[in-house]
């Protein structure tokens, strides 16, 4: 069992607490978020502490960090907590549902991986990685790092998701697709081919949106 410290204080930062408290052996502590949002003491019962002071306030040798975020600025804001997080000293844990189906995969700190997911096998997931419930990831395949699952993701199997992607809802990837660094791919949009970095794809078969970089859009 760790001590768990959770950074945010808007709704998945809740998610996490519940998931944390309720299905998992992990004992959440406190919150923490920046000093400049910081209006109210306590969250869920819990103290609020600004993430400036937080390692003096909680030590990382006796605590943890999870840092379950949204994809914004395509998981770029989620990756610099996680780095200046690792910069302060502090582990990650990572948070898979009882209710996920596994084969034994290689997975990654600060993953928030929920309820309904099926990993085939052989599949390695990376490190800062967030699947919301009910997505198909097929075997053979490698996700890295800082990149978000919505939900019903249908990836088919022996795909490369590069870092930073992010799949909308029920869009689904080609077999032996790769995608490419940056890459947003729209709701029920469907991958047939490689994707090209910081692109934003929709449609099915998905076509590239011209003149628009994904961090433009998210």
């Amino acid at each position: 069992m760790a001590k768990v410290i959770i950074f945010g204080v808007l709704d998945t930062a809740e998610l996490a607490h519940y998931y944390l408290t309720n299905d998992s052996e992990h004992d959440v502590v406190a919150f923490t978020i920046h000093r400049e949002y910081l209006d109210n003491p306590s969250f869920k019962d819990l103290p609020v502490v600004a993430f400036e002071d937080v390692e003096t306030l909680f030590s990382p040798a006796d605590h943890v960090f999870f840092a379950p975020m949204t994809g914004r600025n395509m998981n770029r804001n989620r990756e610099k907590i996680y780095n200046e997080a690792k910069a302060k000293g502090y582990r990650f844990i990572s948070y898979v549902s009882s209710r996920a189906t596994l084969f034994g995969n290689e997975i990654g700190e600060n993953c928030f991986i929920l309820e309904d997911n099926t990993i085939q096998p052989f599949t390695t997931i990376g490190n800062n990685v967030v699947m919301w419930s009910g997505n198909h990831i097929g075997h053979h395949g490698q996700i890295k790092d800082h990149v978000f699952f919505t939900s019903h993701v249908v990836l088919s199997g022996h795909c490369v998701v590069e870092s930073h992607a992010f799949f909308g809802v029920n869009s689904t990837i080609r077999d032996y697709t790769t995608i490419a660094q940056g890459t947003l791919v729209g709701m029920a949009s469907a991958i047939t081919r490689e994707t090209e970095e910081w692109s934003i794809y929709i449609g099915n078969p998905a076509k590239k949106v011209p003149g628009k970089k994904s961090f433009e859009a998210y």
